[in-house]
C-alpha cells in the first residue's frame, strides 16, 4: 500500500485528480518522444494465445515508462495481422505493481481514437490513440488494458517481455483489478507509449535475446537496457533519456529467425518512434552460430558470410545517419562455450573480424566494446565465468550489469554535440588516388627484414618488389624507414641491390640485427655483435646521415627480465641508437609466402579471400591501435607502422595508401613521429624505459586491451 499512496501522491501533485480530457486536448510541451517501446513479431506457436482466448476478451499489459511526463499516448500494433484488427475499447492507467492486474482506479484513463471509444487497425498498420493527461514519473509501472471483439487472425506481439499480462473474456478495460483473469508472461498488440517533452530523447538498443534479456525473470526489470535506463535517470545531464528496447530473441542481420530479420524491422523500431537521437547495435552472434550449428562451412563461404553481415551493418548505420541517429556499434560478445551453437575456430575469426569492423573508426559513430567487458582474459573466446549464465552464450544478471557499465555515457550526449561527426568511409580501393591531408592523425611506414622477405612467386625478383614498394611511395608522398638483416646478403647475394635501389630513393636505413635473432634467445654479448656486425654496413650504405635507429627483432625486448631489459637500453645509449618503436601493426608478413604458393598455382580464388582479408586487417588495426591511444592518453599518438617488403605487400600498398588517406592520416618520418613526448623513452635509451607498445602501456593500467584481428588460417591455403 506504501507503493499505492506514493503513486496517488504523485497523480495529484499537479491538481489533476482524476480529470478525465478527450483526444482534443491542447498540446503542451514542445514535441513527442517515446518513453517505452517494444519490438513485434509472429508469436510462434508456444508463445501464441489460443483463438478463442482473444474473442470478447480483455488484454491488460503492464509497462514500464523511461521518461516522466503528463500527456501520454499509446500505440497499438496489428503489424503482422492478416485481417484488420477491431479495438473495441482501451484504457491507461497506473499500474499498483509491476506483477500484477490491479490499478490505481482514479489514474484511469480511457483512451480515444479521433474522438471514437475503439478503431480498427488495418493489417500492418499501427493506430496512435488521442492523447490523454497522465502525470507520471520516471520509472512509473502503467497497464495498458484493450478489448477484442473478435481475435485478431494473426496475432502481433512480443514473446520476450519479461512482464506478466492478463487476459479475461468480456469488456473489462476499465476494472480495477481482474481477479479471474489468466497470466502469462507475453505482450500482444502493443506497441509504445510516448510523451509530450521539452527535453526527452530516447536512444534504441537493437540486438537480439542478449539485449531481449533472456534469464531475466519476469517483472524484475533486470535487463542490460534496464540498467542503463537506471544509470542515465541518476546521473546529472542524462536524465531525459529513455531507452528503448529493441531486442528479439533470435535475432539475425540477414534472415529472419524467430522474428523479423534487423534490417527488415529498422524502420518501424528505430526510424518510427519519435524523439530517438542515438542507436545501439548489438546484432550478429546468432549469424555466426546459425551459420555453422549444423555443418561446417569453406573458407570462401565464411568470407562471404561476414561480408554480408558487414553490409547489413553498413546499411543499419547509413539508415541512421540519414535521419540524423548517432549510430553507436555493441561489439559481438564470445560464444566459443555455448553447447547449443558450438562454434569451431572459424566461427570465431568471423566473430574478430566482424568485431574489428565494428571498432574501426568511421564505420560506427562510435563503439561499445561489450566483447572486451565480458570476455574471459585467460581464453577470449568465451564469456567470463561470472558474466555467463550458464549457456556459454547469454550473459548472466552480473553480466547484463557490467555490460551496461561499460556504456559510456558521453556517448548519448546531446545531437548538438555530434554536429562534427565524421562521414562513414567509401571503399577501400579508389581508382582516383586522394590528396594527403594537412591535418589529421600521422603514421610513419617502416619495413623490416631487408633485403629479402619470404617466397617469391614465379618470375618475379626482390627488385621488382623492392621498385614497386618504392614507387608507391613516392607516389603518395610517404617516407619510410627500412631496417636490414646483413646476413641475407649472405644467404640471397641477388637480394643486395634492393639496398641500392632504397638508398637510390632517398629513403633512410637502420639496424635489424645481423641474424635477426631474438633479444630472449641469445646473451648480452651475442646482442652486441649483432648490433655491431650490421654497423659496416649502414656506414656505408647511409654515407654520413643518420643510422643509428634499432628495431628489435620479433618486437622483443626481454620484457619479462628487466634487469636484461636495463642492461640492453644502456648498451644501445651508449652506442647512440635511438629505438625504433612499433605502435600499429596487422601481420603483413605473414600472407607473403602463401601469395607466392597461389601464385605458383593460379589460385585467384585464394588471393582474393586473402586480398579481402589483408585489408580488413589493416583497417581493424587502425581502430585498434587508435582506439588504445585515446584510452590511454586522450588522443591520437604519431603510430609508426611495422610492414616487410613482400611481394604481397606490393600488391596491396597502392591500396593500403588510399585506406591510410581515407581515415585521414598524414605520412611522416620516423624520425617526426619519434619527436612526439610518447617515444621519449625510445628517443633516449638510458631513460627507464616505459611499458612496451601501446598493449603494454594499456596492461600497466590494468585497461583491457582491444581484440586483434583474426585473418583467416593460411597455412593450409593453396598446399
Amino acid at each position: 500500500m506504501a507503493r499505492l499512496g506514493w503513486l496517488r501522491q504523485g497523480l495529484f501533485a499537479l491538481g489533476l485528480g482524476a480529470v478525465a480530457l478527450s483526444g482534443a486536448m491542447a498540446a503542451g510541451p514542445d514535441r513527442w518522444v517515446a518513453t517505452w517501446a517494444t519490438s513485434q513479431q509472429i508469436p510462434e506457436p508456444n508463445n501464441a494465445l489460443p483463438a478463442d482466448a482473444l474473442k470478447d476478451a480483455t488484454l491488460r499489459q503492464v509497462v514500464r515508462i523511461r521518461l516522466p511526463g503528463q500527456t501520454l499516448r499509446v500505440r497499438l500494433t496489428n503489424a503482422y495481422g492478416t485481417q484488420p484488427l477491431r479495438i473495441g475499447a482501451a484504457t491507461l492507467a497506473a499500474a499498483t505493481d509491476a506483477a500484477g492486474s490491479a490499478i490505481i482506479p482514479e489514474s484511469l484513463r480511457k483512451l480515444s481514437f479521433g474522438g471514437s471509444d475503439g478503431v480498427t487497425i488495418p493489417a500492418g498498420a499501427e493506430v496512435w490513440s488521442d492523447p490523454v493527461s497522465l502525470p507520471v514519473a520516471a520509472g512509473a509501472d502503467l497497464t495498458i488494458s484493450i478489448y477484442l471483439p473478435e481475435a485478431p487472425a494473426q496475432q502481433t506481439g512480443h514473446p520476450g517481455s519479461r512482464a506478466t499480462s492478463y487476459y479475461v473474456h468480456g469488456e473489462q478495460t476499465g476494472a480495477a483489478s481482474l481477479p479471474d483473469a489468466k497470466a502469462v508472461d507475453h505482450w500482444y498488440q502493443i506497441a509504445g507509449i510516448e510523451t509530450l517533452s521539452a527535453k526527452g530523447s530516447a536512444v534504441v538498443t537493437l540486438g537480439d535475446s542478449i539485449t531481449d534479456g533472456s534469464g531475466v525473470k519476469p517483472n524484475t526489470n533486470l535487463r542490460w537496457p534496464d540498467a542503463l535506463q537506471r544509470r542515465l535517470q541518476s546521473t546529472k545531464g542524462y536524465e531525459t533519456m529513455a531507452v528503448l528496447n529493441a531486442g528479439i530473441g533470435g535475432n539475425r542481420l540477414l534472415l529472419d529467425g524467430l522474428g523479423p530479420n534487423a534490417l527488415a524491422r529498422f524502420d518501424r523500431e528505430v526510424l518510427s518512434p519519435p524523439g530517438v537521437t542515438h542507436l545501439i547495435v548489438l546484432e550478429g552472434v546468432n549469424d555466426l552460430g546459425t551459420f555453422t550449428r549444423d555443418a561446417p562451412q569453406p573458407p570462401e563461404a565464411h568470407a562471404a558470410h561476414v561480408e554480408a553481415m558487414i553490409g547489413a551493418l553498413r546499411q543499419i548505420v547509413a539508415r541512421a545517419r540519414t535521419r540524423g541517429i548517432v549510430a553507436i556499434g555493441g561489439t559481438i560478445t564470445p560464444f566459443a562455450k555455448s553447447g547449443y551453437y558450438h562454434p569451431d575456430a572459424a566461427t570465431e575469426a568471423d566473430r574478430q573480424t566482424v568485431n574489428a569492423w565494428i571498432r574501426a573508426p568511421g564505420n560506427f559513430d562510435a563503439v561499445i566494446d561489450f566483447d572486451a567487458a565480458l570476455r574471459d582474459p585467460a581464453n577470449p573466446a568465451q564469456l567470463r565465468a561470472d558474466y555467463d549464465s550458464g549457456d556459454g552464450l547469454h550473459p548472466s544478471l552480473a553480466g547484463y550489469q557490467a555490460m551496461a557499465g561499460v556504456v559510456p555515457l558521453e556517448l548519448l550526449k546531446p545531437m548538438a554535440l555530434w554536429k562534427k561527426r565524421p562521414p562513414a568511409p567509401g571503399p577501400v580501393a579508389s581508382a582516383k588516388p586522394l590528396a594527403v591531408p594537412a591535418e589529421g592523425p600521422a603514421i610513419a611506414f617502416t619495413f623490416d627484414d631487408l633485403p629479402a622477405h619470404a617466397s617469391l612467386p614465379p618470375g618475379v625478383t626482390r627488385l621488382d618488389v623492392a621498385d614497386s614498394i618504392l614507387a608507391t611511395l613516392k607516389a603518395a608522398g610517404a617516407p619510410a624507414t627500412g631496417f636490414i638483416n646483413g646476413v641475407q646478403i649472405e644467404r640471397e647475394p641477388a637480394s643486395a641491390p634492393v639496398l641500392d635501389h632504397w638508398r637510390a630513393a632517398g629513403l633512410p636505413l637502420g639496424n635489424h640485427g645481423w641474424a635477426h635473432l631474438n633479444l630472449a634467445d641469445i646473451t648480452d654479448d651475442q646482442f652486441a655483435d649483432e648490433l655491431a656486425r650490421n654497423d659496416p654496413l649502414l656506414a656505408k650504405l647511409m654515407a654520413g646521415q643518420d643510422w643509428k635507429w634499432f628495431r628489435y627483432p620479433f618486437l622483443s625486448e626481454a620484457s619479462n627480465d628487466p634487469g636484461r631489459r636495463a642492461r640492453i637500453r644502456k648498451l644501445l645509449a651508449e652506442k647512440g641508437y635511438k629505438v625504433a618503436d612499433v605502435t600499429m601493426s596487422f601481420d603483413d608478413w605473414a600472407y607473403n609466402d602463401t601469395y607466392a604458393r597461389c601464385m605458383a598455382k593460379n589460385d585467384t580464388a585464394a588471393i582474393a579471400i586473402m586480398e579481402k582479408a589483408w585489408l580488413e586487417g589493416a583497417e581493424a588495426s587502425i581502430g585498434r591501435y587508435r582506439a588504445m591511444a585515446k584510452a590511454l592518453y586522450g588522443r591520437d599518438i604519431p603510430y609508426v607502422l611495422l610492414m616487410h617488403l613482400g611481394a604481397f605487400d606490393a600488391r596491396m600498398l597502392p591500396k593500403l595508401m588510399d585506406l591510410y588517406k581515407r581515415y585521414g592520416f598524414r605520412f611522416v618520418s620516423l624520425a617526426e613521429a619519434e619527436k612526439d613526448p610518447y617515444y621519449r623513452a625510445d628517443i633516449d635509451p638510458s631513460l627507464a624505459p616505459d611499458p612496451q607498445g601501446l598493449e603494454g602501456a594499456l596492461m600497466a593500467k590494468g585497461l583491457p586491451v582491444p581484440s586483434a584481428y583474426q585473418r583467416p588460417p593460411l597455412d593450409t591455403m593453396c598446399q
